[in-house]
């Protein structure tokens, strides 16, 4: 659909974050050292042995995640039994990160999620994505998450955002009847 509006040839590329940039080399580079592990562990203690490992870290893995979802839901249930909500801080999503890096072959990934089984090591991961996750939200666009939906933002044609507000008054008209609003 075309509005008539002139286009500038010359659109500006966005910039990728440093994350979306280094991702896939950090991702490549944990698949190598997980490979190049696994063989260097082959050699010396042999096949079998590191066949066993996979398998313990799987089964492992699998009852961790079994065992903090149950905790998850029983922490749940008993709020919703208070009527009140789930404390925060119980570490159930924690310790179902580190059974599936667990599950996940490489013994990297396994000692990763034996190191976030430790209380420790759980509270602390745990303080650190919580001051992350402030700073960030801090640093976001002013007004907070509650002004966003309160926001409208129209992307012209020739790339430029026009903000602005949605007011909608509903009014009667003048034979219509509504109910009263009774809470």
């Amino acid at each position: 659909m075309t509005t008539g509006a002139p286009t500038s040839p010359y659109t500006a590329r966005p910039r990728r974050s440093r994350l979306r940039r280094f991702l896939p080399l950090g991702v490549a580079a944990w698949l190598v050292l997980e490979i190049w592990l696994l063989t260097v562990v082959a050699d010396a203690a042999g096949g079998p042995t590191v066949f066993l490992l996979l398998v313990a870290g799987l089964v492992a893995g699998s009852v961790v995640i079994k065992r903090a979802g149950r905790r998850a839901f029983q922490s749940l249930n008993e709020a919703l039994q208070r009527g009140g909500s789930p404390e925060r801080g119980g570490g159930n999503g924690l310790a179902m990160l580190g059974g599936l890096l667990l599950i996940l072959p490489g013994l990297v990934s396994d000692a990763a999620g034996l190191l976030l089984l430790l209380p420790p090591v759980r509270k602390a991961v745990s303080r650190y994505a919580e001051g992350a996750l402030d700073k960030r939200l801090g640093r976001a666009a002013s007004g907070g998450l509650g002004d966003a939906f309160q926001q409208v933002r129209i992307h012209r044609p020739d790339g430029k955002v026009v903000q602005g507000e949605v007011v909608r008054e509903e009014r009667p008209e003048p034979g219509e009847r509504r109910p009263p609003l009774t809470r």
